[in-house]
């Protein structure tokens, strides 16, 4: 089995901690050669240096006991968490995998789920690539869904969007939210046959050389942000990915430096802001304890608090 440091914090800037329990995946191909989100794979990087694991189509590695220990912890001091930063912990499962992947052993995502049903004091938050799996790899007392999981999704434009979000939107979730990371194209309208994600975040591409990396138009963020608005969904502008993304370089004409001492980079990668505003929102504490109550009464029972805003 594969071995993992515990990481306190993430610097994930929309979560708190990750959780991986397994590594491996195989990156989403769309036809016709177009543009992916997998093209420039973080996690795919990571495992060649690393030399952990082989990425694409080979064997998934589950990761250590000791290490799957950790969100237990996590769990035991979810009070204290709670006092220092007057919220719940979130954790993104999982950084270096899909939970919903074919390849994946359907008796590690057992064993996942039973974790998540222990650790019920901390927010999972599940994303994938593959939505479509979702509903038959969920546990049988999903029911209206885990209190404290978060489903998500990702999409690149319109197209993937409209493919995967419907498929994400069919389920119940306390929290659906979708990764709009790295924005590649527009996204249009979010609603899908009269239905919204409860969150969207919004990212241009990082993780590969500034002159490498895709663009991503700062109209497509104003646009989403305003339907995000429109819809009351809550948008999550994390970063720009490059400066060259950024409006004050891509609109304004500023050069790079010009623009880090207006947006620094501690506002994301290639900064953060947006006319001249972090947009940085989390799914209301009122929408999601709702859909917590509704997911209590249907499935397994477990107990916990009201969330408090994000």
């Amino acid at each position: 089995m594969w071995r993992a440091s515990m990481a306190g914090f993430s610097k994930i800037e929309w979560t708190d901690s990750t959780f991986n329990p397994w590594v491996g995946c195989t990156k989403i191909k769309r036809p016709g050669n177009r543009p992916s989100a997998c093209d420039f794979c973080y996690a795919e990087k990571w495992a060649k240096r690393s030399g952990q694991v082989r990425w694409g189509n080979f064997a998934r590695r589950r990761t250590t006991e000791s290490y799957w220990r950790g969100p237990l912890g996590w769990n035991s001091r979810a009070l204290d968490f709670q006092r220092r930063f007057g919220r719940r912990q979130r954790v993104f499962c999982a950084s270096l995998a899909d939970v919903f992947d074919n390849q994946a052993h359907a008796e590690w995502r057992a064993d996942l789920f039973e974790l998540i049903r222990q650790c019920d004091q901390i927010d999972w938050q599940l994303l994938t690539k593959r939505p479509q799996n979702i509903k038959k790899m969920l546990p049988r007392d999903w029911g209206s869904g885990y209190p404290n999981v978060w489903l998500g999704t990702t999409a690149e434009d319109k197209e993937s969007y409209q493919q995967r979000v419907r498929h994400l939107l069919a389920l119940p979730a306390v929290v659906r939210f979708v990764s709009y990371e790295p924005a590649l194209g527009p996204l249009g309208t979010i609603e899908i046959e009269g239905k919204t994600p409860d969150w969207i975040i919004i990212g241009g591409e990082s993780g590969v050389r500034s002159d490498l990396a895709r663009p991503t138009q700062p109209q497509w963020a104003r646009d989403v942000i305003a339907e995000c608005h429109r819809h009351h969904v809550a948008p999550f502008l994390k970063q720009w990915g490059a400066y060259s993304n950024n409006p004050l370089v891509f609109e304004d004409g500023l050069t790079t430096d010009e623009a880090m001492q207006i947006d620094p980079p501690v506002n994301g990668k290639g900064g953060g802001k947006l006319d001249g505003e972090i947009w940085r929102e989390f799914p209301s504490a009122a929408s999601r304890t709702k859909a917590q109550r509704k997911a209590k009464s249907s499935q397994h029972g477990v107990q916990r608090r009201e969330l408090l805003p994000g």
